[in-house]
């Protein structure tokens, strides 16, 4: 690392990094809680294994809109004051889970707690404004990469706290911790940190409601893009009505909601850029959407990925290989270890070479691995499989974190909603590949991943390389230029 971003050092931009990554790490810890205790959860109230998918599917729905919610606010209100109260809300969802006693409350209080996956978006702006460009591919990188670790902390020692607890309510009391972590944090997030360094500017959008565009062609590029997002949760609608968890008159009334949540968002969509059709916009300040849409959809492939292997891969482990609910959860938890370098990796190799090539090289590295991962089965050596699948984390993360040292370099006062989309399309990407995962076999989930790495190697052919300067205008009307070369 550069003497410029040292990690061991816990003053100014690095106090910042850490005390956010941090709170990433246990928004992640809360929100995957479930995954390494599912075996003891299913025995409890004998679910099928359809209904075990539908939990996993459900956990990630809610952060899909809730990205994009989030976005906003903090484009608006600071990262300071949505992280803490992100957390602060996301402790009773945890509670409330814990407390469960049946299917549907377990379902929806696990559909509730999807929101806390919205909690990456924060932080990226927050990192954005405090470190320059030449670093903040690595310093988004540490942020995502730690942060992301939350999940492999949860499955390395929940189940063994479970254990530590005892009795039939022992995941009960080890959920409930980490929702306690969260509340505790929430108060110590909010009175240590600031939302810039001294003296600089919070850049705001002019208008809110929707992504600010620069052109026409921009505009009707944005719409297109948002109706993925509510796609997918019609898609998971469907599949509830598949598994008669949803009855036809409510899931049609759940089509309607979705259908004027999206007409909704034109409405919005036209009241903040109408005037790019009445005007062009001066060239200092407009930015290509198409780099937006690019990066939405190497992350929809990414960490969809990510979140989808996450969830089903204890239970993958422990089935294939026949080991322990513990011992599987360990060795799953290798998947999400990896971030401790592999998202790093990504933003530094980003910083330092040239960021478009980068993200095609891994992009291609992680469908390679995926592709071997579906060749595993029970005569594999299990050492072997655990390998394949950390080497295979690594390209993943590692393309997470190329994908996010480009999205603060794409418009400085639209970072926040920027990367509410480029993140709501991971949680799309996490429910198409899950609801693939309940239709086929963990080797054709693999396989189907890999197939979707090669889409997004010849989307990101067509990224333009961050170069030179993006414009911001102060309230004043003065123009600043930030350097993203």
């Amino acid at each position: 690392m550069s003497e410029r971003l040292t990690f061991l050092t816990f003053g100014g931009r690095m106090r910042i990094l850490h005390l956010t990554w941090l709170a990433f790490f246990i928004s992640f810890m809360v929100w995957f809680n479930h995954a390494p205790l599912m075996a003891s959860i299913r025995e409890v109230f004998d679910l099928t294994d359809q209904q075990v998918k539908i939990l996993l599917i459900l956990n990630v729905a809610l952060t899909i809109p809730a990205r994009i919610v989030i976005g906003m606010l903090v484009d608006k209100l600071g990262p300071k004051r949505v992280y803490s109260g992100l957390l602060f809300l996301s402790s009773f969802f945890c509670f409330a889970f814990a407390i469960a006693d049946d299917y549907t409350t377990l379902a929806i209080t696990r559909f509730l707690l999807g929101f806390v996956g919205a909690g990456f978006v924060i932080g990226i702006r927050m990192i954005g404004e405090w470190f320059p460009s030449r670093d903040v591919g690595l310093a988004e990188g540490i942020y995502g990469g730690w942060g992301n670790f939350g999940s492999a902390f949860a499955a390395m020692t929940l189940p063994t706290l479970a254990l530590w607890y005892g009795g039939a309510n022992g995941w009960r009391y080890a959920i409930a911790t980490t929702g306690v972590i969260a509340l505790i944090y929430a108060g110590i997030y909010f009175f240590s940190v600031s939302d810039t360094p001294k003296g600089s500017t919070y850049f705001k959008p002019k208008k809110s409601g929707a992504l600010e565009v620069t052109s026409p062609g921009d505009f009707f590029f944005y719409l297109l893009l948002n109706f993925p997002l509510y796609f997918a949760l019609g898609l998971l609608t469907w599949k509830l009505v598949q598994l008669k968890l949803f009855d036809v008159i409510l899931a049609n009334g759940l089509y309607l909601v979705l259908s004027l949540l999206y007409a909704y968002q034109i409405y919005h969509a036209v009241r903040v850029n109408h005037g790019v059709f009445r005007k062009q916009v001066p060239a200092f300040d407009r930015y290509k959407f198409k780099q937006v849409a690019i990066l939405s959809l190497a992350y929809f492939i990414a960490f969809g990925s990510e979140l989808a292997v996450v969830s089903m891969l204890p239970l993958f482990f422990k089935d294939t290989f026949g080991i322990g609910q513990v011992h599987a959860g360990m060795l799953a938890a290798g998947f999400a270890f990896m971030n401790l370098v592999s998202r790093p990796s990504g933003g530094l190799i980003s910083d330092r070479f040239h960021r478009k090539k980068s993200l095609l090289i891994l992009l291609a590295g992680l469908g390679l691995g995926y592709w071997t991962m579906s060749r595993i089965d029970a005569g594999w050596p299990l050492f072997l499989a655990v390998a394949v699948t950390m080497v295979c984390s690594f390209f993943v993360q590692a393309a997470e974190g190329a994908v996010f040292a480009m999205v603060p370099l794409v418009k400085r006062r639209l970072t926040g909603q920027i990367a509410g989309m480029v993140g709501a399309y991971g949680n799309v990407g996490a429910v198409v590949f899950l609801t693939i995962f309940s239709f086929v076999s963990p080797q054709t989930f693999f396989l189907a991943i890999a197939i979707a790495a090669l889409a997004g190697m010849v989307a990101a052919l067509f990224l333009d390389e961050p170069k030179g300067h993006v414009a911001e205008t102060l309230p004043d009307g003065t123009v600043h230029m930030i350097d993203v070369g």
